[in-house]
């Protein structure tokens, strides 16, 4: 049901959109193909399924850009992540000879990651097309603003499952570069695996969702409550007000707290519409202080404002508690790892500005910083790259965490840092 209404509202919105394998797929499913959001038309697709089965994420990727290419009469461009476009868009960058010469042969070349087997079967859905493989050549080397819709020129939109969160920093860098004159739709909103709503104005650029109730089972918690708060249903929400998402929807998961909070925009035909607000397990506290990702992201680009020349490519923060030892004598503090754009390193001076930028931004966090409670921040540089590893460490097509949990994520960024 919530495909066939994503198709009416696209075709409605976009004409072109739904003729036939004028859709390329950009997703990573390791272990099996994931339906995409087109599933009810199946023809909509360039890409074959097997591409994004891939053991490696960076192989799958690559593999479902390649096919991409191929298709000139591209009309969307669907993703799973935002990062996801964003990955397949640096290999591009990157790899733009190759895969020209790949298109131009019609051969699939060897890759880590990419079976022999599963190599020859895709192979074989491959014709050499010399002409398609010199507008790469020669578009590429223009440069890469504005470049989906040079290789692309009927190309209408560019979907997206997920924009919110953390990866609205992915969609903000290639709205401004690639992606130059195209809009993004974000068709959907998913939590606990559960579908629980979907988008019915692709033109707005704020997605918001309209809750269908019998989709799962979901309560709601409000927010900033007096007292100890009780869940309130669909038909118990108020415009404006933010609510914590607890979700009902598959076996063993019951009344699961998703750790989303919804903001209610308003109503559809007495239906409940919200936005994602936030993550509750991306706040950073190390003694209480409470510092949500996105006000985090704004003081962190605010900060990046008083480092000229430098453009942000992605950043991970970790809780000092996670280092264990290796966190020193110091008191509890947040490690900041960046990889930047622009900047090879940053002298003492420029790494305080974003502790200075947090305190004025958050009086509380500012208190803490005063009395000696909390430690100063510390920030480093990883070398170009490494976020994309470690989303291949992830192990699942999920969106990236602003803040770590896991130790092992934690050693391999560490192993990263150069400055």
């Amino acid at each position: 049901q919530g495909s066939v209404l994503y198709l009416d509202t696209l075709g409605a919105a976009f004409p072109r959109a739904l003729a036939r394998r004028g859709t390329a797929l950009l997703h990573w499913t390791p272990g099996g193909p994931c339906a995409p959001a087109g599933w009810p038309l199946p023809t909509l697709y360039c890409t074959p399924a097997a591409a994004g089965t891939l053991p490696s994420r960076a192989a799958a990727l690559r593999v479902q850009l390649l096919f991409a290419l191929r298709q000139r009469a591209l009309h969307v461009l669907e993703a799973g992540l935002a990062a996801e476009l964003h990955d397949a868009l640096v290999a591009l960058r990157t790899e733009w000879p190759q895969l020209a010469q790949e298109l131009s042969l019609g051969r699939l070349s060897p890759q880590p990651g990419l079976p022999e087997g599963v190599r020859d079967q895709l192979q074989a859905l491959l014709t050499p097309d010399a002409a398609r493989a010199a507008e790469l050549r020669a578009e590429c080397a223009r440069g890469f603003e504005g470049i989906l819709l040079r290789l692309w020129p009927q190309l209408e939109v560019v979907v997206v499952k997920t924009v919110h969160g953390a990866e609205r920093l992915y969609c903000n860098s290639l709205l401004q570069a690639d992606c130059q004159g195209l809009p993004f739709y974000c068709p959907f909103y998913q939590a606990a695996g559960a579908l629980l709503g979907v988008n019915l104005w692709p033109a707005e650029p704020a997605p918001r969702f309209l809750l269908c109730p019998d989709w799962a089972f979901c309560e709601f918690l409000p927010c900033l409550a007096n007292k100890e708060p009780r869940t309130v249903l669909l038909d118990e929400l108020w415009e404006g007000r933010e609510y914590g998402l607890v979700v009902t929807a598959q076996p063993g998961e019951y009344r699961c707290r998703t750790g989303e909070v919804l903001k209610v925009t308003g109503f559809h035909k007495l239906c409940p519409v919200v936005e994602p607000v936030r993550r509750e397990s991306q706040t950073l506290s190390v003694r209480g202080e409470s510092i949500p990702e996105e006000q985090f992201c704004q003081s962190l680009c605010r900060t990046l404002g008083m480092w000229p020349g430098a453009r942000l490519i992605d950043y991970v923060c970790v809780e000092s508690s996670l280092l264990g030892d290796f966190s020193g004598l110091c008191a509890p503090h947040y490690e900041v790892f960046m990889e930047l754009q622009g900047l090879r390193d940053l002298s003492e001076g420029q790494r305080y500005k974003l502790d200075q930028c947090l305190q004025e931004d958050f009086p509380i966090y500012k208190s803490f910083r005063f009395k000696g409670s909390i430690g100063p921040l510390r920030l480093h540089l990883v070398r170009p790259g490494t976020f994309a590893w470690l989303r291949e460490a992830l192990g699942s097509p999920k969106p990236m965490p602003r803040v770590l949990h896991e130790e092992q994520l934690l050693r391999l960024i560490q192993g990263s840092v150069i400055s």
